[in-house]
């Protein structure tokens, strides 16, 4: 599975088959892909971080997990121990469509706030799966990317807000950002040191750090 010179040093792995190859890539510089050989659904199991789908879970269930650490709000979206498939960019784009501050601690949610983020959950992560089968199958996609087309505040920093025209604002911590609308989100409140501060410490450092809290 060792990549060809002519694939570049990037390439992970490449596998040949009748119909085509199928070469991994990475793109980032810090080099954090891997992959994973299992055997059986014991095996796949064993990556499992704990957290539950949140499309299919209640509002009861949705609440109580969301309250079980006090955390941000996108640190818990984002953290596969409490939330399962969300990710970075889909969490940006929930908190937009529920109008929540990605930095809003989640142990202080009214349970309007909560009932309201749960359905945007569900809704932005199964309109976003339309789109993403409907693109597939018209083609294979030649490049993958967490930036979409149509997405209102991801990767849109210093662009208007769909919604109110307001420049999306970034904070930035350590190797990640954060986008969002100030005016939409955070009552104009824009990106400053304590705001980044509260995100970045809420947040593991390392790979390894969030590991080591996946294992707890």
């Amino acid at each position: 599975m060792r990549p060809r010179a002519s694939e570049g040093q990037k390439s992970l792995a490449r596998f040949e088959f009748d119909s085509g190859v199928l070469v991994f890539t990475e793109a980032g510089s810090q080099h954090r892909a891997a992959l994973h050989v299992v055997r059986g659904e014991e095996g796949l199991h064993g990556l499992d971080a704990g957290g539950p789908e949140v499309i299919d879970a209640s509002p009861q269930a949705f609440a109580a997990r969301l309250r079980s650490e006090n955390h941000t709000l996108k640190r818990a979206l984002t953290d596969p121990r409490l939330c399962s498939g969300i990710g970075n960019a889909y969490s940006e784009e929930i908190l937009h469509r529920a109008r929540l501050s990605p930095v809003a601690l989640t142990q202080r949610l009214t349970a309007e706030e909560t009932a309201r983020l749960r359905q945007e959950v569900r809704e932005t992560l199964r309109e976003w799966v339309e789109r993403l089968h409907a693109a597939a199958a018209r083609e294979f996609p030649e490049k993958v990317t967490a930036f979409r087309e149509g997405m209102a505040v991801h990767g849109r920093c210093g662009l208007p807000c769909p919604r109110c025209g307001a420049r999306v604002q970034r904070i930035r911590y350590a190797s990640n950002e954060t986008n969002y609308c100030a005016q939409c989100q955070t009552g104009g409140l824009r990106a400053d040191r304590a705001i980044s501060r509260l995100l970045r410490e809420d947040w593991p450092r390392t790979l390894d750090e969030l590991d080591a809290l996946k294992k707890r």
